[in-house]
């Protein structure tokens, strides 16, 4: 909370900079905004991250061998360019302006085909959740400001009480896919009363291994859900 007072104050004094290339009159200025690059056009298992055959943009679904609780997932840019500092800028910042900004490419990713099917049939929109001592401390979810952007002019509820990290995870930066699956095996625990009968879309800033997603979809699948499908704004270029 102080850290967005902060961010408050210094924008009195302060007019706003592209976070990525210094220009004043926005946080991320359209010349910077138009360098975001799309996903490739390649399907990849959200598990284990190999390359799938196929040619759907954006879209992943798990290879035989890593068929799990989460269904397909759509993941809208690469984590690279102007947009990693203005995920940066937004996740560790405060800079919470980025957020609808930042949302206009997965609007843009879900308004192609087969997301508008599939979108029908969700029932509740699922940020993946921080512990709540993180939360304390950054003083919002980045996820959830994703997730609350999407429904803009939608009555699909963002449901931020339907899963909890209920144990303190390490960060995922730098631990190979097997450390991530492991820092967060069993670290979730999902609302049977918010979750049971319904078809949930999770979303997230970044979708790397697909660890977290993935343990977010078992627990919401033990607590009752039918489907889980998955969204994230970016993914590294190379995995």
């Amino acid at each position: 909370m102080l850290q967005r007072f902060g961010s408050y104050l210094l924008d009195l004094v302060f007019p706003p900079r592209c976070v990525n290339c210094m220009r004043s009159g926005q946080w991320f200025c359209d010349s910077c905004a138009q360098r975001v690059r799309p996903a490739p056009s390649r399907q990849v298992c959200q598990r284990c991250g190999i390359e799938l055959p196929g040619d759907v943009e954006g879209l992943g679904a798990p290879c035989p061998g890593c068929r799990d609780a989460l269904g397909c997932v759509g993941v809208a840019a690469l984590h690279e360019g102007p947009l990693q500092p203005a995920i940066h800028a937004l996740k560790y910042d405060g800079r919470l302006e980025l957020a609808p900004i930042l949302t206009r490419y997965l609007r843009a990713l879900i308004a192609a085909a087969p997301w508008p099917a599939i979108l029908r049939r969700v029932d509740g929109i699922v940020p993946v959740p921080l512990h709540r001592d993180r939360l304390l401390e950054r003083g919002y979810n980045q996820a959830a400001l994703l997730a609350t952007g999407l429904t803009v002019g939608s009555c699909t509820p963002v449901l931020e009480s339907a899963i909890e990290r209920f144990r303190a995870t390490k960060s995922q930066v730098g631990l190979t896919a097997l450390e991530r699956a492991d820092n967060v095996v069993g670290k979730f625990k999902a609302n049977p009363r918010l979750v049971t009968g319904r078809r949930l879309l999770l979303v997230d800033d970044v979708f790397t291994t697909g660890a977290t997603m993935r343990e977010c979809a078992v627990a919401l699948r033990r607590a009752g859900a039918i489907a889980v499908y998955g969204l994230a704004l970016a993914r590294p270029a190379k995995r």
